[in-house]
């Protein structure tokens, strides 16, 4: 915010009529603000604020205000008086907060002073930095237009790269080695934790502070405070995260606003920082004060870091820890974009308003009706910006309705700008980067279709930028300039002549020559209409688009045919069609070659890496590795070699720099490497990172060719679309390079449906296109490229109708005699005339339709003919013949089986027959009700009902072709190739029938290039076929002819080479299981135009198919070389059969064929792993290998073995090399079995299957008593290949056994082989015999638990003490060390993740069984039970004389149910997540064990976060039935639910079972009593005992003493391990110590504290806390249990504080009495924070007039106090509706404030001391000693001569003189000075010594008297003779005296005045005389 003060000018000049009325504008960077006007003033006073927002923008050097001057005029123009300018560059380097300018003067027009002087004018700036960030949501700006954060809605978001905070402009190259984990593209949950801790130095007097915390639209408060250092400790979490959020608002007008570049930081966290808070309207006025803050943003998976809170953090330097934002300086610049012009926009109205026009007759201009405007939003404020995109919108203005979006592009700043530094160059020095620079150049819109309807658009959205537009719809010629602190005068300009005329270069067009040439159009889905292809670049080739010149830019309709299996294909054969398009670009070829280069290095690059990446997982020789890396290095140093080409834009020389630069030092670092490098798998990050940089590279952001676009039309419907970039296919005559990767290269291309929301689970076709685009000029080259001969037609239709048997032109409806392909344009042979440079090379002929001739039986060996033969009846009547006899499965009229003859090169296997495959009777009928207006039924039954009046049977023969015959060609005159259809519109055949009535045929004409140059005359039919046009036809006919016979073209392919195809289908592994258990996956394996399937595997996620397909005599057209290259993939498609219902798509899998033209030549294919891919995401892997032969007149290859009819094997050398394996199994148990359709679970078995072989366990009788299998110990062996990477899966099902024979598969889980892998020989038997403990029943009789007596002596140590000594919390934890104690292990996280204990799965581990996908497929399918159990896997040999090796598992015996006791200890809970409105949690535990649970609610711990348990939980299970332990915590509520905060599972089976003892943990030493008393059943020795016995060593001997003992051949001596450790009185026997301290040197789980993350349902993947607790499990079997732990929190204690007031000196005199005298009625108030409601006053000190007050009073607070943790607990309500008193923690403070007390207004203020009782101030001894300077924090103290602070606590009395400080003009002045006496006494001190409160009794210890007042001190109402004497008398004694003589002086002048007539009357008249 910049704030301007206008306060005053002088000497303005009158006018010739009267006084002007002056105004001032203020204008900043365009934007000007008034002032009001002042009426006829010369020297007017405003003393107004002006304030400009800067938008986040910082100052730059060159910033100034202009401050006019004007006389204000209500009509008309304000007139100019002066005018100053005023530079900003002191405030934008922060010399000064505030720029005063005085005496400014004032100047005129002509830059001549005028005299005028403004008196002052001062300018103050406040910077708040906000960063919208770069994420891809879209909101409101803040001029509420709508603007764009960087990335396109709904594509994937790029997260600016992690480098060091605050710079947030992403690099386009990177160096760093690390990878960061990018989040994925969808919804997350992330959560952010605000945690408000303290304030510090709040400035105000008396101050109540609240913090606001705004979060993601979330607002918290804390609740309010008393005083300038308050204490909060309170946090706050938020959901969802947002880019822009404004992390804190302090409420009293203080704000800290902090860029969201927190969670690019590593830890994503701020722990414990100061935030500088400043006032946001005036940050000239400093800090105004500290807060403390932690910041924490969990995303999944994230572990939240903990809180280190230190000792000494009251005295932290605030300076050191203060957060500022990080990172680069952010300047502003000025973004300059130049829209110069926009073309080929797309209609966007209905032509309307023209109709009217030429209704009425005028000129309706056939223009595009398009009203467009432009416009551009950026959410960036200054440079570098988190905003990535400047985003343009081009619009069609309506006036009615609302403006319509033409289309929207993004300009991505980070690939137009370069922050610089990202190359390292060999010099070390870092590259200067660029700022944003584009153009001038086009930038291209992508949309919904062109083609304008007045229905709503279904595609609309894609022209607001959100998915991949499908269609090109116009583009924009830009420039974009920046320059840094420019000055941006106006919003909006015209662009200048000269810059236009700049422009007009880039504007340079080159005819551009595109040739497509479809090779084969196969995999559709479904036959339908006729199809064809359009192919276009801009809206050159469009079809529907009437401003290009019409071109050959779509292929001839043609109708899908069957492929015999499961596709449809079109039948195109050897007459390929050619689309040819020519248009008009400018030339970037310069651009697009350094694009192809790269592209051309990154593909060369990433084929090695994959062959390197292959060797690897094959586990290749290192020789093998060697040489494919030094092939790869080799490569990259050759190929890294960009030369220079021409510049054109500022961007294109930036870039060339750029490429240069990284291009050298990648080609540096491969030098290196390859001299340098040791391991090649080392080098794999270094050359990935080559590998992304690179790709990066490669983006061109100034590429104006539009991308090329091929849509299929079903009729004149668009279907589907791909989109090519067209660099891919440009031709470049500069390298070869540089041509486009498909540059005259057939490729194939998935076309896909415009927004398909399955994203690509359906293809719609599968195209192999060859595709050559260059410039006209280089025409020639593509004969080089052009495979085939090309053919030019131009064609039209005759027709002719059927009217009473006879064929003619009569019977046509709507139709002419010759007509084009539709039939509704009218031609005539003689017209047509060839394009200019073509000529006629034959006459007209008749040639029929190639696809035709192509029957649906093309392609195959077997066919089936059908037809259905058709009864009707009336209801009850007898059966007739139908109208229709005969028919086709759609019930057209179809020939009788008899008409239907065996075609040529076929013969019939069988007679025809009814097909009894169906629901029929045993006739082959299947009968039907027709229903109006249908003529045929709708559904059909096999049982005749009365009611039925329609009946058909299906007839079948199969017919078989004759090898090597082929059907003579026919010979045609022109008097035949006519074709028919029953009805026109219908689809025509080629053979007569006697249902049809409309007949056509096709004659054509040859053109030929009239110079022969080869192929690339096909470039030259730009335009239609002229046509001669009759003059008497309308224009509007012309018109329509035009663009109705654009010749076709087509390319011939005359070498046939046919060739069998055999793909060998291995098997298939699901890395990612997406399929239910219950999938019966095949392939339908698809190959050009024939497919074929796989047989089903039933019920498997991993099917292991061992097929070989074989394809006989496919006909692929084309150079055999050429095939070779480039082959076409083989397509496989996952499906799921489904007895219900459509087959379910399960993925997509690729592979190229191996080609091979010679067959002597041995090499063969290799199985390799192919990703199957579903919804562009993983879903598992192919093993799958195929090979393409050349057919020739040498003998093919064996055929592989047969398994069926049909069925043929992978052949033997390809097949992997196997070896004997052996599989061992220790089967355990299964638990937590779920329902399976509705069913619990009962009796299930395990089946295992391995490559092949399937083994199944003993069934579980009834898994409810014993879910353990009755034999555990599987052996198989089968026959596994010897590569690793081959190696099949393990899978294991369970079935359970339900009556009548059912046995579903209830659950299923896949595991790879690999981490069982193990060596026979070596000894581990020790991992198996653990389970002895829960299967061997117990012969020893073992001894009960005696238990010791214990020592009755109260301790200064409790269990706390032990934890608190263990985490390093040493100040709370008493003289616990020193008195030689154990400490316990406190583990970071679960005793499952800790790695010395293998997460206590080395009996067995625990598998998760799944069933099924999920209906959300981003989550993981459902886990319905675990399996235990463990694997061996190990090689055998071949040769059966070697002895099998031994075997790893052992049979054990049956186990039963073991009952136990589990101890539950939780300690405390920490950071829970706050479940109630006021950001806290009452949380409680709730314990789950089987069906057990046990809570103590009634015990919540109200309103923390952090709560301390401390409770112990014990129950009884039996083990393995009640495995699963579950800890969840709670939130108590009064009225609504419980709510879960989160929950832990603990497996005490594993516990249990495995070796490392985890069930109870060892103590470091045998204690008999106190607090570290022997907890477990066994003693030391027992235990020992048992492990020798475990491990198959001879029992541990002990010496007589204990002092020595042996075991597994070591001697150990008590001495050794008590050396140096202090022998204290709980200590047990020497014998049981001594072991112990064995058994601790044994690896097993000492005893500890285990910290466990809290997970919640509804986010499983984000912590919701942690919470430390240990388990103890006691088997009842081995005797009675040990004493447990007492682990009950400690309770505060209660002290009391005594403050006696003695004095007060040098008070601020704040009243003047009402005789002048400056004095104040001194009382002093004292509290301590938390508890105010316990607030203490003095009595007043009436009238103190020279600041000295005296009390003798005593303050006494009561508090309860944690010695351990130094806070005191303050309970209390917080609203008086709560129920609960709330726990705060505060630090021990007492805040003494001395008032002036008032009796008819509010008290004055006279200054306070916060005095900290821990860290206390030393007082002065001397009130002249004592002054500000002793307070800390205050401007002037200095600490070091200061004497230490030291705790009250500790000192326990104080006495001395302490200063009270106040807030003047935000400086600190003295407010006056307190003695006080301060002492802190524990309750059973108070008893011995008591103290009253004030000078109450018992007034002792000591005893206070009344103070010794002055007689001055009181109070004028309640002493009214004192008033009288003190305040009257004394200050007016004289003026009374006087008062008093001078009314008897006028009393007596009265009286003599009043006597002296009547005395001087009698004086003269003397009456008595």
């Amino acid at each position: 915010m910049l704030r301007v003060v206008v306060e005053s000018a002088k000497g303005i000049p009158k006018k010739k009529l009267g006084n002007p009325d002056p105004i001032t504008a203020v204008v900043f960077k365009g934007e000007k603000k008034k002032t009001k006007a002042i009426d006829s003033e010369l020297n007017p006073v405003w003393n107004e604020v002006l304030e400009f927002d800067l938008k986040g923008t910082p100052l730059d050097g060159s910033s100034f205000i202009d401050v006019i001057v004007k006389d204000y005029e209500t009509i008309g123009k304000d007139k100019f008086i002066g005018s100053a300018k005023i530079s900003l560059l002191d405030l934008a380097h922060g010399h000064t907060k505030s720029l005063p300018a005085k005496n400014l003067s004032l100047v005129n027009e002509k830059k001549q002073d005028t005299g005028v002087s403004c008196t002052r004018l001062c300018v103050c700036v406040c910077v708040c930095s906000c960063f919208p960030g770069g994420g891809e949501e879209r909101e409101e700006g803040e001029d509420g237009e709508e603007v764009s954060l960087g990335g396109q809605v709904g594509t994937p978001g790029v997260p600016p790269t992690p480098g060091q905070p605050g710079n947030p402009n992403q690099r386009p190259v990177r160096t760093s080695r690390k990878r960061h984990r990018a989040l994925a593209n969808k919804p997350q949950d992330f959560q952010i934790r605000v945690r408000v801790i303290e304030g510090r130095q709040l400035p105000g007097n008396n101050i109540k502070p609240v913090v606001k915390v705004n979060v993601c639209g979330e607002t918290h408060r804390t609740r309010i405070r008393r005083g300038n250092n308050p204490f909060f400790d309170e946090v706050y979490d938020s959901y969802s995260l947002r880019a822009d959020s404004l992390m804190g608002e302090f409420k009293v007008t203080y704000t800290f606003k902090y860029p969201y570049i927190i969670i690019y930081k590593k830890s994503h966290a701020i722990m414990r920082k100061w935030l500088l808070l400043s006032d946001p309207d005036d940050s000239s006025s400093g800090a105004k004060g500290y807060l403390k803050v932690s910041l924490v943003i969990v995303g999944t998976g994230d572990e939240p870091p903990t809180e280190k809170r230190e000792r000494n953090e009251e005295q932290d330097d605030i300076e050191s820890n203060l957060l500022v934002p990080a990172g680069v300086t952010l300047r502003l610049v000025t973004l300059n974009l130049k829209v110069y012009r926009a073309e080929d926009m797309p209609q966007m109205d209905d032509a309307f308003v023209q109709t009217v026009k030429q209704v009425f007759g005028g000129e309706g201009d056939k223009k595009n009706l398009v009203d467009p405007f432009l416009e551009v939003s950026f959410a960036g404020k200054k440079f570098p910006s988190m905003c990535e995109s400047i985003k343009l919108t081009v619009f069609d203005w309506d006036r009615l309705t609302r403006n319509d979006v033409i289309g929207t592009t993004f300009l991505n700043l980070t690939k137009i700008a370069s922050s610089g530094g990202e190359i390292e160059v060999s010099s070390g020095e870092a590259e200067g980067g660029f700022l944003p620079a584009f153009g001038p150049c086009y930038l291209n819109l992508y949309g919904s279709p062109r083609e304008f309807t007045g229905l709503r658009d279904p595609y609309e959205e894609l022209n607001f930028g959100k998915g991949e537009g499908v269609a090109y719809r116009g583009r924009v010629l830009i420039e974009l300039s920046t320059q840094l602190e420019g000055k941006a005068d106006r919003k909006l300009d015209n662009i200048s002549s000269d810059d236009i005329l700049v422009a007009q270069k880039y504007q340079r067009r080159r005819k551009f020559s595109l040739c497509a040439v479809f090779h084969s159009s196969c995999m559709l889905q479904e036959p339908g209409e006729p199809i064809q292809f359009e192919v276009s670049i801009g809206n050159y080739g469009n079809k529907l688009d009437s401003t290009c010149m019409p071109l050959a830019s779509t292929t001839q309709y043609s109708c899908a045919v069957f492929d015999g299996n499961h596709y449809y294909y079109l039948p195109w054969a050897d007459t390929k069609p050619v689309v040819i398009l020519t248009s008009f670009w400018e030339d970037i070829s310069h651009r697009l070659d350094s694009v192809n280069i790269i592209l051309y290095i990154t593909d060369r690059l990433e084929s090695n890496l994959t062959s390197l990446r292959t060797a690897i997982l094959a586990k290749a020789s290192e020789a093998r590795m060697a040489e494919i890396w030094l092939k790869l290095i080799n490569h990259m140093i050759e190929d890294l070699k960009l030369e220079g080409r021409p510049n054109l834009t500022v961007l294109d020389v930036q870039i060339k720099k750029l490429r240069d630069s990284a291009v050298a030092s990648i080609r540096e670092m491969a030098k290196r490497l390859k001299e340098e490098a040791t391991d090649v798998i080392a080098t794999l990050t270094d050359i990935e990172d080559w590998l992304e940089r690179l790709k990066q590279l490669a983006e061109e952001p100034q590429n104006s060719m539009p991308d090329v676009v091929i849509w299929m039309l079903r009729g004149e419907r668009r279907v589907a679309y791909a989109r090519l970039p067209a660099n891919q296919i440009l031709y470049s005559t500069y390298s070869e390079q540089a041509c486009g990767k498909y540059c005259g290269r057939t490729q194939t291309i998935f076309m896909q449906y415009p927004m398909d929301k399955n994203k690509g689970v359906k293809i719609p076709v599968q195209l192999r296109v060859n595709m050559w685009l260059g410039l006209s000029a280089h025409e020639k080259k593509f004969n080089s490229f052009s495979e085939g001969t090309f053919s030019v037609f131009a064609e039209m239709y005759e027709n002719q109708a059927q009217v009473f048997g006879k064929w003619g032109t009569t019977g046509l409806v709507y139709r002419h005699k010759f007509s084009d392909v539709t039939g509704k344009v009218k031609l005539k042979q003689e017209r047509f005339m060839p394009p200019r440079a073509w000529e006629w090379e034959s006459e007209w002929f008749v040639d029929p339709e190639r696809g035709l001739l192509t029957e649906a039986d093309a392609g195959h060996t077997e066919f089936t003919d059908e037809v259905f033969q058709n009864e009707t009846r009336f209801i009850g009547g007898e059966w007739k013949p139908a109208a229709e006899p005969f028919t086709d499965v759609n019930g057209q009229k179809s020939q009788s089986p008899g008409e239907i003859e065996c075609p040529a090169g076929w013969k019939w296997e069988d007679d025809w027959s009814f097909d009894s495959n169906r629901a029929v009777d045993e006739k082959g009928w299947e009968y039907g009700v027709t229903i109006p207006p249908d003529d045929k039924p709708k559904s059909w039954g096999a049982a005749e009902k009365m009611y039925h009046i329609h009946r058909r049977k299906r007839l079948v023969r199969p017919r078989r072709k004759i090898a090597d015959t082929k059907a003579a060609p026919e010979r045609r005159d022109p008097g035949e190739g006519w074709e028919y259809s029953s009805l026109i519109g219908w689809k025509f055949h080629r053979k007569e029938r006697s249902s049809d009535t409309f007949r056509r045929r096709r004659w054509r004409r040859k053109m030929a290039p009239s110079d022969g140059i080869g192929a690339s005359a096909i470039f030259r039919l730009e335009g239609a076929l002229g046509v001669d046009v009759d003059e008497k036809a309308s224009k509007k006919d012309a018109a329509r002819l035009f663009g109705a016979n654009t010749p076709t073209v087509s390319c011939n392919f005359d070498p046939v080479v046919i060739e069998p195809l055999a793909d060998y289908i291995h098997c298939i592994n699901t890395m990612t299981v997406l399929w239910s258990p219950a999938s019966d996956p095949y392939a339908h394996v698809s190959f050009l135009h024939v497919s074929k399937t796989t047989e089903v595997i039933r019920a498997t996620l991993n099917p292991t198919w061992d097929q070989t397909l074989i394809f006989n005599d496919i006909e692929i057209y084309g150079d055999p070389q050429t095939i070779a290259h480039n082959p076409p993939n083989v397509v496989l498609e996952l499906y799921d059969s489904d007895q219900v219902g459509k087959d379910e798509a399960m993925g997509r899998c690729t592979c190229p064929p191996v080609v091979k033209l010679n067959l002597g030549t041995v090499v063969s294919p290799k199985l390799l792993w192919f990703p199957v891919t579903k919804k562009g995401r993983s879903a598992g892997e192919m093993l799958l290998a195929a090979e393409l032969l050349l057919k020739d007149t040498s003998d093919l290859p064996l055929v592989p073995p047969r398994r069926g009819a049909m069925l043929y094997m992978v052949p033997q050398g390809i097949r992997p090399v196997v070896q004997l394996t052996a599989i061992e199994i220790l089967a355990w148990g299964l638990r937590n079995m779920k329902t399976y359709q509705l069913a619990t679970v009962t009796s299930p078995s395990l089946m295992v299957e391995c490559g092949g072989e399937v083994v199944q366990t003993a069934i579980i009788k009834n898994i409810k008593k014993s879910p353990n299998f009755p034999g555990s110990v599987l052996f198989f062996k089968v026959l596994l290949p010897k590569e690793e990477m081959y190696t099949p899966p393990i899978v294991l099902k369970v079935i359970d056994h339900r009556p009548f024979g059912r046995k579903p598969i209830v659950g299923q889980c896949t595991l790879s082989l690999e981490e069982f892998r193990c060596d026979p020989y070596a000894t581990n038997a020790e991992d198996l015999k653990a389970c002895t403990f829960l299967t061997e029943s117990k012969c020893a009789v073992i001894e009960a638990y005696l238990s010791l007596p214990v020592l009755q002596e109260e301790e200064a140590v409790d269990w706390w003490s032990k934890f608190y000594a263990s985490v390093g919390e040493h100040e709370k934890c008493g003289p616990y060390l020193k008195k030689g104690y154990d400490t316990l292990k406190v583990y970071e996280g679960e005793l499952e993740e800790v790695p010395d204990f293998r997460g206590l799965t080395d009996f067995c581990k625990t598998f998760r069984l799944q069933r099924g996908k999920t209906e959300d497929e981003d989550n993981d399918p459902s886990v319905v039970g675990e399996f235990k159990g463990s694997f061996r896997v190990y090689p055998l040999s071949d040769d059966p004389e070697v002895p099998a090796p031994p075997r790893q598992f052992r049979e054990l015996p049956e186990s039963g149910l073991q009952e136990c006791v589990v101890r539950i200890y939780v300690v405390r809970c920490m950071d829970l997540q706050p479940k109630d409105n006021n950001g806290m949690c009452d949380p409680y535990i709730k314990i789950s064990l089987g069906k057990k649970t046990k809570d103590d609610r009634d015990d919540y711990k109200p309103n923390t976060l952090n709560p301390e348990f401390g409770r112990m939980f014990e129950l009884s299970c039996f083990l393995p039935q009640d495995k699963d332990l579950k800890i969840a915590v709670y939130d108590y509520d009064l009225l609504s639910r419980d709510e879960k905060v989160g929950e832990t599972v603990i497996d005490l089976e594993n516990r249990l079972l495995s070796r490392f003892g985890a069930y109870c943990g060892l103590p470091q030493s045998y204690c008999i009593s106190g607090t570290n008393q022997w907890r477990d059943q066994l003693k030391p020795s027992q235990i020992l005992e048992n492990l020798a016995r475990l491990r198959g060593i001879p029992s541990p001997r002990t010496s007589a003493d204990g002092s020595t003992l042996s075991f597994g051949g070591r001697d150990y001596s008590l001495l050794d391990f008590e050396a140096n450790r202090v022998i204290h009185q709980h200590l047990g026997p020497a014998r049981e110590r001594m072991a112990l301290h064995v058994l601790s040197k044994q690896g097993l789980v000492p005893e500890h504290v285990e910290t466990r993350t809290l997970y919640s349902s509804y986010q499983p993947t984000l912590s919701q806390g942690k919470i430390q607790m240990w388990v103890d499990i006691f088997p009842k079997s081995l005797g009675s249990l040990g004493p447990p732990c007492h682990i009950t929190p400690r309770q505060a204690q209660k002290y009391f504080m005594r403050a006696i007031i003695w004095n007060t000196t040098d008070v601020i005199l704040d009243e003047t009495s009402i005789t002048g005298e400056n004095m104040s009625d001194i009382y002093v108030k004292g509290w301590m924070p938390g508890m105010e409601e316990d607030k203490q006053k003095t009595d007043v000190h009436y009238r103190s007039l020279d600041g000295d007050g005296n009390f003798n009073w005593r303050f006494v607070f009561g508090f309860d106090y944690l010695p351990a943790e130094q806070l005191c607990l303050v309970s209390r309500k917080e609203h008086f509706w709560n129920l609960d008193q709330t726990e705060f923690r505060t630090p021990p403070k007492l805040i003494v404030q001395i008032w002036d007390n008032d009796k008819f207004s509010l008290d004055d203020y006279l200054g306070t001391v916060e005095l900290d009782l821990l860290h206390l101030i030393p007082p002065a001894k001397t009130p002249e000693k004592c002054s500000l300077k002793m307070l800390p924090g205050v401007t002037g103290s200095t600490p070091s001569k200061q004497p230490p602070p030291n705790s009250l606590f500790s000192q326990k009395s104080v006495r001395g003189w302490w200063p009270c400080m106040i807030e003047q003009d935000g400086k600190h002045i003295l407010g006056g000075k307190v003695e006080m006496t301060l002492e802190i006494v524990e309750e059973r001190e108070v008893e011995e010594r008591p103290a009253g409160k004030g000078r109450d009794e018992p007034n002792m210890n000591p005893k206070l008297d009344f103070p010794n007042r002055p007689d001055t001190s009181f109070f004028w109402f309640t002493s009214p003779c004192k008033t009288m004497k003190f305040i009257i008398w004394r200050r007016f004694k004289w003026i009374f005296i006087g008062l008093i003589v001078l009314l008897l002086v006028l009393l007596f002048l009265g009286i003599l005045l009043y006597s002296l007539p009547n005395y001087i009357s009698m004086k003269i008249v003397k009456p008595f005389s």
